[in-house]
């Protein structure tokens, strides 16, 4: 275990209630014993299928987990700014609820924090089908070129972001633009990216959120972002790095547009970073 490392590990989900108990678990599992302290913050995107139910009936078995939800679905990245918002520790990772990954990767990507603002998971062995990783190679590609992501798989969702860097880039997106969106960000900020391979499984249930149909939305969003926020972007001024110390975790500001509504409260105690 690491006697310095806390972190925040947020979980989107949406209609996955077919895996999420075991998503639950396996961050409680991967996380307990290589951390100083940590969390595991389940974001329900407005579910229709119990899975909110599902999150709440592992609490007692999960003390490190805590349920945020949406009223109705807002999409995979508004989703992920929930969490974002959310997190108490100075280091702040997310992955999906799809069991994809495994999260014994976290305590290899973490410590690399300390000497860059975002460590970004990649994954070396894929195994999804191979029409999906077909699109993703292309995007990738598209992605680098007009936006200068300068990393080769920008939708890995296992990735580690210093609590500091990520208040400058909190998500605006969504959909699934969110990766492209702060990893753009990121090198216009001057922010420093290093990105590590980690291991992918078979999807274990449920259905994927990212259809045929997403593709040409995706497309115009990637196009008009990079017509606004590089074509024509006022260029920003030069960011002075900084170690930020966070001695008390508190969640980062929240836009008071968009109220969440917590989970029924637990008779427990909040763990104390």
């Amino acid at each position: 275990m690491d006697a310095t490392l806390r972190i925040s590990l947020v979980l989107p989900a949406f209609n996955e209630t077919s895996v999420i108990a075991r998503a639950v678990a396996e961050a409680e599992a991967a996380l307990v014993g290589r951390f100083a302290a940590f969390e595991v913050i389940v974001v329900d995107d407005g579910s229709t299928d119990g899975t909110a139910d599902e999150v709440q009936s592992q609490l007692p078995l999960a003390p490190h987990t805590r349920l945020l939800r949406h009223g109705t679905n807002r999409g995979y990245g508004a989703a992920l700014r929930t969490g974002f918002e959310a997190a108490r520790y100075p280091l702040v990772a997310f992955t999906d609820a799809d069991c994809q990954f495994d999260l014994a990767d976290l305590a290899d990507l973490a410590p690399l924090a300390d000497e860059y603002d975002i460590v970004a998971g990649y994954r070396a062995d894929r195994k999804d089908p191979w029409r999906r990783c077909f699109l993703s190679r292309g995007y990738n590609l598209l992605a680098r070129t007009l936006l200068g992501t300068r990393i080769r798989d920008v939708d890995c969702a296992l990735k580690v972001f210093r609590r500091d860097a990520l208040a400058a880039l909190l998500p605006e997106s969504r959909g699934f633009f969110v990766n492209t969106e702060m990893l753009t960000r990121a090198r216009l900020l001057g922010l420093t990216v290093v990105e590590r391979p980690v291991s992918h499984r078979p999807r274990l249930g449920g259905d994927s959120k990212v259809s045929l149909w997403e593709v040409p939305r995706t497309f115009r969003t990637l196009v008009g972002f990079w017509w606004r926020e590089v074509v024509w972007a006022t260029p920003a001024p030069a960011v002075i790095q900084t170690r930020v110390t966070v001695s008390e975790p508190t969640p980062l500001p929240r836009r008071a547009s968009e109220p969440l509504r917590p989970a029924a409260p637990r008779g427990r105690r909040r763990e104390a970073a």
